[in-house]
């Protein structure tokens, strides 16, 4: 069934993910296309339209350049084939930092023009009054802390956080932040197992990881790195599926048929109609 004629289902709500802290794990992964998210609506609590989008279908080198033009229209594509899981946007690099005017104002941009449920930020050591901000004006809003892809330029790759001690105390007193600002959930990214369970168990609102142990109260993962759709993964992603070698092989039987004249047959062919069927 297409989602166009599909009947409206109530989706889940920011408060009911807040809810599960401490409860029934959460399930999210990435999506920024409609056919994709038609797929994972099905068993995912939640969607998230990641900045990712830029590596994974842009060809970007980072999350940098993303735009929110871009956000808006991978957005777009995503409520238009999920019904039922919540969706959040991130906000690219460059959309929030600044002015807390600024970034309500491009948050309900992103919540108008896309229909989604809320947005993500990444929680660097000045968000959390932006947070504050968003949500006391209502607009649910995902923060995320540890490795944040979007300060790349600053930390010169993409490098896992909390392994000296500052560090530590600085990712723990961040995701405090963001949870006290409001953000309904966290996503922890890139920390070792010990910071995980102790950010999981000081903050109130649930921990969704990423590469960051089953310490924490969900897991996402970039559908496209759990699917095998690229050569190289991160340590903490598991393969479930290896699409790359099978679009591989299926791209090499169809020029194969083309190449030997099997494609198309006339199974694929239309034929004008007998003078009798006329």
């Amino acid at each position: 069934m297409s989602a166009h004629s599909a009947t409206p289902l109530a989706r889940i709500s920011a408060r009911q993910i807040t809810a599960r802290k401490g409860g029934e794990p959460i399930v999210c992964l990435t999506a920024y296309t409609t056919p994709v998210a038609e797929i994972l609506d099905e068993v995912c609590d939640l969607l998230l339209v990641g900045d990712s989008v830029g590596m994974v279908l842009h060809g970007l080198p980072n999350t940098v350049a993303v735009t929110m033009d871009m956000m808006i229209m991978h957005g777009q594509a995503v409520m238009r084939g999920s019904r039922r899981a919540l969706v959040a946007v991130d906000m690219p690099f460059g959309s929030y930092e600044g002015a807390q005017s600024v970034a309500y104002d491009n948050a309900v941009r992103i919540l108008k023009e896309t229909g989604a449920q809320a947005v993500k930020v990444e929680s660097g050591p000045t968000v959390a009054e932006t947070i504050a901000y968003l949500t006391q004006r209502g607009i649910p809003v995902m923060g995320h802390v540890g490795l944040r892809p979007q300060a790349v330029l600053m930390d010169g790759a993409f490098k896992a956080k909390g392994r000296k001690a500052a560090e530590y105390r600085c990712v723990i007193e961040e995701a405090k932040a963001t949870a006290e600002a409001g953000a309904f959930c966290v996503v922890v990214e890139g920390v070792a197992e010990g910071l995980a369970r102790e950010i999981t168990a000081e903050i109130r609102v649930p921990t969704v990881g990423i590469g960051a142990s089953a310490g924490c109260d969900g897991q996402i993962l970039v559908t496209d790195d759990m699917l095998g759709l690229f050569t190289w993964t991160p340590k903490f992603v598991r393969r479930y599926a290896d699409l790359r070698a099978e679009i591989g092989r299926a791209v090499r039987a169809y020029a194969d048929d083309v190449r030997s004249g099997a494609f198309p047959a006339a199974a694929e062919t239309y034929f004008a109609a007998s003078k009798a069927e006329a």
